[in-house]
């Protein structure tokens, strides 16, 4: 007598522990629709069962309500997954709702791990995270555990490797972006924002591609020529001392230059053959 008071307590404790006001008897429902072939017949029990299980999918929808997601949204999202377990349940394998939660609850997180990121990560990165952050809030509450886990201590709780703890550690902060409006530090008197930190283009960078690009065409030219342009452009010299200094006239240095320039061009592709011939 005791062992079976035993064993109905412990059914009593169980069927309190997993059995919900929203879990409605469905049982003849999905035994008459394992029977059905599919067509018009089969929809139209689906769409009641669908119906009667709705207010458990709107509760594991509410779960998630606080994630930046509307609860519209969430309920389409677990009415998505009701219809899923619905259509793929076999009543020989135990309880509807023991398969139903699991298959709604995956559907709601499958949405945010897919459609809720600011910035787009790999599947696998994702899934870093979520045991990163498992990992982190368990080594949290354990007796004695510091404020805040090394990455070896997460790598050894989680079964990871340590750079897989850092790749799940960078994607945390992919999940949502911050403003470029926002401030650095509320104790920062000056009110910096983030659009501060933000570099300038730097126009030094044009120099460096425009002298690789006239590299070909120098080397090309005569040693008169280079030198021409070496004293016009890297000394500054004018027209009339160069043509002194080299002993021709200023009008032949000037053609000099424009000829030489038109060849480097040419070399660096900003002129097209045919220009270059002419």
């Amino acid at each position: 007598m005791p062992t079976n008071l035993n064993e109905y307590s412990a059914r009593r404790r169980t069927a309190a522990r997993h059995s919900h006001h929203d879990a409605p008897d469905t049982t003849a429902e999905f035994a008459r629709l394992a029977a059905l072939d599919d067509g018009p017949e089969r929809e139209v029990l689906c769409a009641e069962i669908v119906e009667a299980w709705l207010p458990m999918a709107h509760r594991l929808a509410a779960r998630y309500r606080n994630k930046g997601e509307s609860l519209e949204d969430l309920r389409q999202v677990a009415a998505m997954g009701l219809v899923k377990a619905v259509n793929r349940y076999e009543p020989g394998r135990g309880a509807f709702e023991s398969y139903a939660v699991p298959t709604i609850t995956g559907e709601l997180r499958r949405h945010f791990r897919d459609r809720m990121w600011d910035v787009r990560v790999p599947r696998r990165v994702q899934d870093l995270r979520n045991k990163v952050r498992v990992a982190r809030r368990e080594l949290r509450d354990l007796p004695g555990s510091g404020p805040e886990p090394s990455i070896a201590d997460i790598a050894a709780h989680a079964g990871l490797t340590e750079d897989e703890v850092k790749d799940g550690m960078q994607a945390m902060e992919g999940y949502s972006a911050l403003s470029l409006d926002a401030e650095i530090s509320s104790a920062d008197p000056d009110g910096f924002s983030l659009a501060d930190t933000l570099g300038a283009p730097d126009a030094a960078f044009d120099v460096v591609t425009d002298r690789e690009a006239a590299k070909r065409g120098l080397r090309k030219l005569p040693e008169r020529e280079r030198t021409i342009l070496y004293l016009r452009f890297f000394e500054d010299m004018t027209q009339s001392r160069i043509a002194e200094k080299l002993g021709i006239s200023q009008m032949h240095v000037s053609r000099l230059i424009s000829t030489s320039c038109a060849r480097v061009r040419a070399e660096a592709g900003d002129v097209r053959p045919a220009a270059r011939a002419a």
